[in-house]
């Protein structure tokens, strides 16, 4: 990346950070103003701006780690992982999250993908996340690990033509979505760890036929012959 480029990006990622931290910092504030009124109910606004700061929290860090994958700080190495025992303790570690929002996770197959396992979590988690706060109560999810690809359905809500082509950017929320406490920026992670390690990421959906990510891997990557 030349330096043109790169002051580019920083312009304008920092511009899209101020924007997003001003509403949980809006709304901590506004919650610790009230929590001073006659009559409030002190404790649970100061819960409710516990949940904003951690929100607000998860939000830098995300951040900070996508920031570094695009200016080439964090390294995203080629190292063929198996793909199933990870995936399978993200299923594990989220299960509870999902039977909440009426989301069943599911595995099929093997896999190796060029990712060191802490990169492959990172996918997995943050694929599994979005269909537990987009799909829907009642949908399903799953991984479908095949060589050289790592696909993520689900059976929701899906996504609209308007949306689809721009599910990828940085801090993009569908109007759909905008009511969620996603950061919108778990796909774009995805897609640059992926395009780090040689891969291309592509979204599928239509509205109400559920949503589609294939993360595609080349042989030469993954080190597999065709």
């Amino acid at each position: 990346m030349n330096d043109k480029a790169f002051n580019e990006l920083r312009t304008g990622f920092t511009a899209a950070v101020s924007h997003e931290l001003r509403t949980p910092l809006a709304r901590i504030l506004a919650l610790l103003e009230n929590a001073t009124l006659p009559g409030a109910d002190v404790q649970n606004l100061i819960d409710q701006a516990r949940d904003e700061v951690e929100s607000a929290g998860g939000l830098i860090d995300e951040i900070l780690f996508l920031s570094e994958l695009e200016s080439g700080n964090e390294i995203v190495s080629l190292t063929p992982t198996d793909v199933r025992p990870i995936l399978d303790e993200v299923v594990d570690r989220l299960g509870d999250r999902a039977a909440r929002a009426g989301v069943a996770l599911a595995v099929h197959g093997e896999a190796q993908l060029p990712l060191r396992p802490r990169m492959l979590r990172i996918v997995g988690e943050n694929l599994a996340e979005n269909a537990i706060r987009y799909a829907g109560h009642g949908s399903s999810f799953a991984f479908e690990l095949a060589p050289d690809l790592l696909v993520a359905r689900d059976d929701g809500v899906g996504v609209s033509p308007v949306d689809l082509p721009r599910l990828f950017e940085r801090f993009y929320r569908s109007d759909a979505a905008r009511s969620s406490r996603g950061t919108g920026l778990g796909l774009s992670i995805i897609k640059h760890v992926v395009a780090a390690a040689g891969g291309t990421t592509e979204a599928r959906s239509t509205r109400g036929a559920g949503l589609e990510i294939r993360c595609s891997f080349s042989a030469a990557a993954t080190g597999e012959s065709s």
